[in-house]
């Protein structure tokens, strides 16, 4: 890999480029070359924005158009975050499997990588990039450039100062040791040492003891062993470790460690009680899933499938159509969106379902197809899935609850239309209802509520339009239409599904609250994006949470602070896409205001108060203007029931993305911390126009940790920008 391959880029039939790819020195980014020269930062990526490594034809782009090279020649990368496969073909077979086998140890390797690690490595790139000539050494000019490549506008004459005293060989130029020291002067942390000092005190290491009286003020549960085990992890001096003693860089590897994060590590696997019924849950759920791009006139891709499981999503949408040569296509119809094959996409739900998490899948269909085409999309589930898919009851029991999450592991579950008996009651034929069809339609807002007489003959008709086969795949997640809160919770089916467009719930959660919760504490909901949104924008979720709404649909190829919150939301529980509802929306005994706290539930007000301390490394946004400086500042946002959602931004700093300080105590009342998220956001301030996105990180708030915790900050897209992270003290103050 470091000598470089020639390998042939996969992008259409005639889309085929030969290019030498080559491993860097530093074994940590990929270096290409094009025929066509473009800009540098175009020619490399991290090992660290990769996903993952699939061998032969496992990827839309390759079976599609890899058919002139042999399948063990091929294999794609898939990045994090949204940017698009690389498809590649290797000359030979053996060429291949080197690749495959170096890019996934090298992956490895950077999951295994300490933060300080990824911090060195991070800074060892910046010095490559700014020796201008390659000679490992740095003149004073180039010292300045690298510091306005790390996002730091240092006063001249401070900078040269600290040149001189690094420049030991006094000839004008930082040699390796040399350079080390200076970036080891720059990355001291002066805030971090103020603490080491207060714990430590004179002889300036951290005993076992004074460890222990650390831990406990943050919160932390800690006995001498636990203490011990922590120097032994973190230590970097042997000789402190063999006397369980820590010194300061072992205290700045332990913070910057997992234990060090603001994330709850147990919350990282699945913890909570999945034997409950699955309306207990708020369930990670995609809309319009086959998506890359928006609505109108966006790509459909099995890859949007692949990434919404990757990310813990739990429910998908397919739109199925009447496609050509008796295969039915998925597409978002009666648009320029591009359409993908029926089959193809249950050959992805079949070979990725069930990788993140193992719990159940629910395939939401919107059948647009008629009788025959039906009957091959039954016909291409049943053989492709195979055991996978639910066809029957569990135990062949018809229960009044639905079944548990543990109950339904490794199962895929079918929410369509189910043909009634019809020999019993004719309003079965109610089931038949296309509830979201019918909401698309009314795009001018009237009324769509509608009586059980008005829809009658509506059913009737549309009975004839389902086939036997594909309503029998329908157990537990039966499709109909919404006859009003009255009706339902009147007349209480457990496995049926309604469901509601965003304008809809919100009247719902309006106007009758409490009966909305009621309904959602028995049977499963749910909400999707209002049809008129063309660019695929999405809804707050919270609003729909905070009314024990499961199946909360939005559109995962749009990122944005909504997104934000689903990904924050499911953080938890192993990111199993699976959450336990609060207990007061399971028995549907709340008393629900809007605009008030949840009354008759068992939760607690808090405090939550907040230092915002530092930031470091915050990632150059216009890296073609060295000049260009981002002025940050932290904005710290509560997201929960509207009497709790707030916020409170830090002031900001000029100058200043490598190592700005602000110190500033940001504090927050919370009525249902149950149900709230927070969301750490880091801004570039611009007085002309609107501030630039720098980074975020959104965590529920009982996942939160007290004390001195560090914040590792993701980009617009849910992508790590390591090594940026935010350093922040959290207390929790009960009222």
């Amino acid at each position: 890999m470091l000598k470089g391959s020639l390998l042939w880029k996969i992008k259409s039939h005639r889309g085929q480029k030969e290019r030498l790819y080559r491993l860097q020195e530093d074994g940590m980014t990929i270096w290409f070359e094009s025929r066509f020269q473009r800009a540098h930062s175009k020619q490399i990526f991290s090992i660290m924005h990769i996903e993952g490594v699939r061998e032969g034809y496992q990827s839309e782009g390759l079976r599609k158009y890899g058919s002139s090279f042999p399948e063990k020649h091929c294999f794609t990368i898939v990045f994090k975050g949204k940017r698009k496969n690389l498809d590649l073909a290797a000359q030979r077979e053996e060429e291949a499997q080197t690749w495959v086998r170096g890019l996934n140890k090298l992956m490895a390797k950077v999951k295994a990588m300490s933060q300080r690690e990824k911090l060195d490595h991070w800074i060892h790139d910046i010095l490559r990039q700014a020796d201008k000539d390659k000679d490992n050494k740095m003149c004073f000019k180039e010292i300045k450039n690298m510091l306005k490549m790390i996002n730091i506008d240092m006063n001249d004459i401070y900078a040269h100062q600290l040149f001189k005293e690094c420049d030991k060989s006094n000839n004008d130029r930082l040699e390796e040791h040399e350079i080390e020291e200076f970036c080891t002067r720059l990355m001291k942390r002066p805030e971090l040492d103020d603490i080491f000092y207060h714990y430590s005190g004179e002889d300036c290491v951290l005993s076992v003891e004074e460890l222990v009286e650390f831990l406990q003020d943050q919160g932390e549960k800690a006995s001498l062993a636990d203490a011990c085990r922590i120097i032994q992890t973190y230590e970097l001096n042997e000789k402190a470790k063999q006397q369980d003693l820590m010194m300061l860089d072992g205290f700045m590897m332990y913070l910057l460690s997992a234990d060090g994060n603001i994330l709850n590590q147990e919350h990282t696997r699945v913890y909570q009680d999945m034997s409950q019924p699955l309306c207990h849950y708020f369930i990670s759920s995609s809309h319009n899933t086959y998506l890359t791009d928006n609505q109108i006139g966006g790509p459909s891709s099995t890859e949007a499938y692949i990434r919404a499981f990757m990310k813990g999503c739990r429910c998908v949408e397919l739109d199925c159509w009447e496609g050509s040569n008796g295969e039915p296509v998925i597409y978002h119809g009666h648009t320029l969106t591009s359409k993908i094959l029926f089959r193809d996409v249950i050959e992805s739900i079949r070979d990725y379902a069930f990788k993140q998490s193992p719990y159940p899948v629910i395939l939401s269909l919107e059948n647009h197809c008629g009788l025959e085409q039906q009957a091959t999309m039954a016909r291409h589930m049943k053989t492709i899935l195979g055991d996978m898919l639910l066809t029957q009851t569990l135990d062949r029991q018809v229960s009044r609850v639905l079944p548990s999450p543990e109950q339904l592991k490794g199962k895929i579950l079918v929410k369509g239309k189910k043909l009634p008996d019809l020999r019993g009651d004719l309003e079965n034929l109610s089931f038949l209802s296309d509830e979201e069809e019918e909401e698309e339609e009314e795009r001018d807002g009237r009324r769509s509520l509608h009586s059980l007489q008005d829809i009658k003959p509506l059913q009737a008709k549309d009975a004839l339009q389902v086939a036997q086969e594909l309503s029998d795949m329908v157990v537990y997640c039966k499709a109909v239409p919404f006859l009003g809160l009255e009706h339902a919770l009147r007349n209480p089916q457990a496995h049926e599904v309604s469901s509601f467009n965003e304008r809809k719930a919100r009247k719902y959660i309006k106007e009758s609250g409490n009966a909305f919760v009621r309904y959602n504490a028995q049977q499963l909901s749910r909400i999707y994006p209002a049809g008129l949104k063309m660019n695929s924008s999405n809804f707050n979720p919270q609003e729909m949470w905070n009314a024990g709404c499961q199946l909360v649909a939005l559109n995962f190829q749009t990122p944005g602070c909504e997104m934000d919150l689903n990904d924050g939301r499911f953080l938890q529980n192993g990111c199993c896409g699976y959450v336990l509802k609060p207990r007061f929306l399971c028995n549907g005994q709340s008393t629900f205001q809007p605009e008030a706290p949840l009354q008759g539930s068992s939760h607690r007000s808090i405090m939550l108060m907040i230092k915002v301390i530092s930031a470091q490394q915050l990632p150059k946004l216009n890296k073609e203007k060295k000049n260009s400086i981002v002025d940050p500042f932290v904005r710290v946002e509560i997201h929960g029931i509207p009497v709790d959602c707030d916020k409170k931004n830090t002031l900001y700093k000029i100058n200043n993305g490598f190592n700005p300080c602000w110190d500033e105590m940001l504090t927050f009342q919370l009525q249902v911390p149950e149900l709230a998220l927070v969301r750490f956001v880091v801004e570039d301030y611009d007085n002309t126009s609107c501030n630039d996105f720098v980074g975020q990180f959104t965590l529920p708030v009982n996942s939160m940790k007290e004390g001195y915790r560090h914040i590792h900050l993701l980009s617009k897209d849910g992508a790590s920008l390591s090594p940026a992270t935010l350093f922040v003290h959290v207390k929790f103050k009960r009222l």
